[in-house]
Formats: C-alpha cells, sequence, structure tokens
C-alpha cells in the first residue's frame, strides 16, 4: 500500500531545496540558521525574513505558500522564496504562529 504525499508537503520540500541553495551564498548576510528559511515578503518594497521551518506546517502559512506558487510557480524574482502579500499581513500572520 501507497502512502501518499500531500501537495503542501511536496512544496515545501521544493521550497526547502531552493532556500538552502539560495542561503549557501557567502555573504554572512545570506546565512539561514538551521532550522529556519529566509522568505521575500512585500508587494512593492521587498524585505527578507527568516522564520522557523515549522511554519510550514501551519495552515496560514500553507495558504501563502500556495499563493506564491499561483503567483511565481518555481521561478521565484528574489532566487529565494517570494510571498506574495503585504508586509503587515505577513508580520500579523508571523506573530499568530509565535
Amino acid at each position: 500500500m501507497a502512502i501518499r504525499v500531500p501537495r503542501v508537503l511536496q512544496l515545501s520540500k521544493q521550497i526547502l531545496r531552493q532556500a538552502k541553495l539560495f542561503s549557501s551564498s557567502s555573504s554572512s548576510s545570506n546565512d539561514v540558521p538551521k532550522g529556519y528559511l529566509a522568505v521575500y515578503v512585500g508587494e512593492r518594497k521587498i524585505k527578507r525574513f527568516v522564520v522557523p521551518i515549522s511554519y510550514l506546517k501551519e495552515p496560514s502559512f500553507q495558504d501563502l505558500l500556495r499563493r506564491a506558487e499561483e503567483e511565481y510557480g518555481y521561478d521565484h524574482p528574489m532566487g529565494g522564496l517570494t510571498i506574495p502579500c503585504s508586509e503587515e499581513t505577513f508580520i500579523n500572520l508571523a506573530s499568530r504562529l509565535n
């Protein structure tokens, strides 16, 4: 009997692989601690946030991942995961997840 991996988990794994490649830059400003993920958020001005990977299992964060997939597919403009929402919306969401 095969176990089917939900689409969100597949998307999360793809994003983590991309983020790992992106965060492996030699510049110390791009370092992301183990257990965290760098994301880019904003509609006009893009800002970088480093969030715990535990956010990936949260339904509200998964909704943002789905929107990012619809907007960009796997070709994100900043080279890392770009989330298409306002900075204020993202901060409000992140504060509820902590």
